[in-house]
C-alpha cells in the first residue's frame, strides 16, 4: 500500500536563528508505529502538527493518500460536546447502542472518561487532563487509518499507560507519538524518529533501539575525530622526518552493541549510598504513628487508615495508585505540608527536605534562568562532586546564552527544568518529588536519572511514568482504596497483577450475608455481571480472531479453496458475535 502521509523537503521557522523544522522528507506506512523523541522546543509537537494537517509549513509539502482517515490529538485538543458521551460518542448516544460496538466499549471501559461522574456529566468545570482524556477516547472510538497523538499518557495512571498501549498495538491503525513515556515508547513504537537541529533522524525499533544507535553513532563519531587527530599528527611526523616506512594498516573491528556498556558499572551502589545516608539523616528521617488521611468528598473519602509507616535514611520509594487514590496528598502529608487527620508525624532534626510539586507558581518570573538558580544558590554538592549554578542549569539543558532568558519567557516544559534545577540548588537530603516527568523530554529525565544515581538521600516518588520509577526507585508501595500503604516486593508488575484481581473481584463482588433483605435479587444481580463478563471476554476474542481471518484472506488470495474455508469461518464469528452482543443487552437490561 502507498504510504499514508508524505513529508517533503518540509521547513517552518518562527523567526529564530534557526528552523524548527528544515528540508526534512519522511513518510508514514500502513500500519506504522511511530515515536518521536526530542528536547522540548526542538520541533517534536510542530512536526506532528504538520503531518496532521494542523499547521501548514512554510517551505515543502505535505501529502495525504486520498481519502485518509485520520485523528489527531495534541495538547490544546478539547471535548467537542456539552457532556462526556457526546464528546466522546459524537452525540447522545445511549448506552445500548456504544455498548454493542466493541471498539466504543473498550475504549470507554478502558480509559474512563469523565472518572467516577460517567457519562452523562457535563464536560464544563472538568480539570484539563479529564479533558485530554475525554479527547483520546473520541479519537480512539472511530475506526481510522491514521492516529497522531502528543504526549497522550500524562494524565493516565499506570494502568492507564498500560492499557492504552495494549489497545494501540491490537489496532491495525498506524500511529505516530510524540511521548517522554519510555516504557510506553519501547512497548509501542516499531520506529523512532528523533527531532534534532532541525532534522528528523529514523531508527528501527523503539526506546531500547534508538538508545543502542545513538550510542554507537557517538562512538563512531569519536573514532573519527580521534582519527582525524592521528591523521594531522602522523602529517607533522612526516614533514619533521620525511615519508615513514610501508606498514600493514591496523584492522579495526565493530562490537556488538552490548561493548558499548560492558565496561559500565550499575547505575548505584545502594549498600554505599544507603551508609553515606545515614551519616547525614541519622536513623530517623520521616515517620508516620497511626496516622490518618481523609479527603472531603460524600462520604469523606480515606486514604490512609491508622498507619505506621517509617521512611529511613538512603530509602528509595515509589507511590504508585489509580488516579484519585491520593497518592498527592499523601506526599503532601510526608512532606508536612498537609496536616493528618489522625496521628502524628516525626521528622528527623537533620532532614532537609525538598518537594517538587506540580504547582510552577513558585518560580520567579521577573528573573532571568541564572538568576533564578543563583537566588538560591551558587555552588552545591551532589554525588561528591561541586556544581556552579551555571553548571548544573547547563546539565538541565539550559546553555550559557539561554540562561539569561527571562524566566516569564520560558515554556512549560523550560520552567519545570529551572523548578528541579532551583530545588536540588537547596541540597535536600530528603526529596519528595509529585509527576516529575511531566514535560520533561527525554535527555532531561536522563541527566535528573544520573544526579540521582549518585545521590545520598532519601527519595519519595510519586509517578505514572512507569521507567522512571523501575530506574530510580529500590521500592514500592500502592496505594488500593483500603487505607493502607501496602509494599510491593514485585514492583509495579506486582502492582498490575494486583488490580487486575480487584478488578475481577470488584465486577464479581460477593453479595451480602443470607440475612440481607433483598438477597436473591443480589444473587440474580451478581449472575448477570458474571454472564456480562463472560461474554465481553469472548467478544474481546472473536474481535482478536476477526484481525487474523482479515490478514489471512489478504494473503491468500490466490488460493481459492483457502479463501472459502477462511471466508465460512468469519462468517460464523460475525454470527456469533451479533448473537453474543444481544445477550450482552439482554443482560445489561436486567
Amino acid at each position: 500500500m502507498p504510504n499514508l502521509v508524505n513529508l517533503e523537503n518540509v521547513a517552518i521557522s518562527f523567526g529564530g536563528p534557526k528552523p524548527v523544522l528544515d528540508g526534512v522528507s519522511l513518510g508514514i506506512d500502513s500500519f506504522d508505529r511511530v515515536g518521536v523523541v526530542g528536547r522540548n522546543g526542538g520541533g517534536k509537537s510542530t512536526l506532528i502538527s504538520i503531518l496532521a494537517g494542523l499547521q501548514l509549513p512554510d517551505e515543502g509539502r505535505v501529502s495525504p493518500v486520498r481519502g485518509l482517515r485520520m485523528a489527531a490529538v495534541t495538547q490544546q485538543s478539547q471535548p467537542k460536546g456539552a457532556t462526556v458521551r457526546a464528546s466522546v460518542l459524537g452525540g447522545e448516544v445511549p448506552d445500548h447502542e456504544w455498548a454493542a460496538d466493541a471498539r466504543s466499549r473498550t475504549v470507554i471501559e478502558g480509559l474512563r472518561p469523565g472518572g467516577g461522574r460517567g457519562l452523562d456529566a457535563s464536560v464544563e468545570g472538568l480539570s484539563g487532563g479529564e479533558r485530554q482524556r475525554i479527547a483520546l477516547a473520541a479519537a480512539l472510538v472511530q475506526d481510522l487509518d491514521l492516529l497522531v497523538l502528543d504526549e497522550p499518557t500524562n494524565h493516565l495512571d499506570v494502568e492507564g499507560v498500560r492499557w492504552l498501549a495494549a489497545h494501540l498495538l491490537a489496532r491495525r491503525t498506524a500511529v505516530v507519538v510524540v511521548t517522554h513515556d519510555r516504557w510506553f515508547l519501547d512497548t509501542v513504537a516499531s520506529r523512532t524518529w528523533e527531532v534534532v537541529d532541525g532534522k528528523v533522524e529514523q531508527f528501527e525499533g523503539g526506546y531500547n533501539d534508538w538508545i543502542y544507535a545513538r550510542a554507537e553513532r557517538t562512538r563512531l563519531a569519536d573514532a573519527a575525530e580521534q582519527r582525524r587527530q592521528n591523521l594531522a599528527r602522523k602529517e607533522l611526523a612526516w614533514l619533521r622526518r620525511g615519508p615513514p616506512a610501508r606498514t600493514s594498516k591496523p584492522k579495526y573491528r565493530i562490537e556488538a552493541a552490548e561493548a558499548l556498556i560492558a565496561d559500565v558499572p550499575e547505575p548505584r551502589n545502594s549498600v554505599e549510598l544507603v551508609t553515606m545516608a545515614r551519616h547525614r539523616l541519622g536513623r530517623t528521617v520521616i515517620e508516620l504513628e497511626d496516622a490518618t488521611l481523609t479527603v472531603p468528598s460524600d462520604p469523606p473519602r480515606t486514604i490512609v487508615d491508622r498507619q505506621t509507616w517509617r521512611i529511613g535514611p538512603g530509602d528509595r520509594i515509589g507511590i504508585v495508585g489509580i488516579n484519585g487514590s491520593g497518592k498527592t496528598t499523601l506526599l503532601r502529608a510526608i512532606a508536612g505540608e498537609r496536616a493528618l487527620d489522625d496521628g502524628k508525624r516525626v521528622q528527623g532534626t537533620t532532614v532537609r527536605l525538598a518537594h517538587l510539586s506540580q504547582d510552577l507558581s513558585d518560580l520567579p518570573l521577573h528573573r532571568r534562568v541564572l538568576q533564578a538558580v543563583e537566588d538560591v544558590a551558587e555552588r552545591v554538592f551532589i554525588g561528591g562532586r561541586e556544581h556552579t549554578a551555571s553548571a548544573l542549569a547547563e546539565r538541565f539543558g539550559f546553555t550559557a546564552a539561554q540562561q539569561w532568558t527571562p524566566v516569564s519567557d520560558l515554556s512549560g516544559g523550560e520552567r519545570r527544568r529551572l523548578q528541579l534545577v532551583r530545588l536540588l540548588m537547596t541540597e535536600p537530603n530528603v526529596l519528595m518529588l509529585d509527576e516529575p516527568t511531566n514535560d520533561l523530554d527525554v535527555d532531561t529525565l536522563q541527566q535528573l536519572e544520573d544526579i540521582l544515581d549518585g545521590w545520598a538521600g532519601t527519595l519519595v516518588v510519586v509517578s505514572h511514568d512507569r521507567y522512571l520509577t523501575e530506574r530510580v526507585c529500590d521500592r514500592v508501595v500502592a496505594l488500593f482504596g483500603d487505607g493502607i500503604i501496602t509494599d510491593l516486593p514485585g514492583g509495579i508488575e506486582e502492582y498490575l497483577r494486583r488490580r487486575d484481581q480487584q478488578v475481577d473481584v470488584s465486577a464479581t463482588a460477593t453479595v451480602a450475608s443470607s440475612s440481607a433483605p433483598n438477597t436473591s435479587a443480589e444473587v440474580d444481580r451478581r449472575a448477570a455481571r458474571k454472564e456480562i463478563g463472560r461474554i465481553e471476554r469472548r467478544i474481546e476474542k472473536l474481535d482478536t480472531r476477526e484481525k487474523q481471518l482479515h490478514t489471512l484472506l489478504a494473503d491468500a488470495a490466490n488460493d481459492r479453496a483457502r479463501l472459502m474455508e477462511l471466508d465460512a469461518e468469519l462468517r460464523a464469528l460475525i454470527s456469533e458475535r451479533e448473537g453474543l452482543e444481544e445477550a450482552w443487552l439482554e443482560a445489561s437490561v436486567d
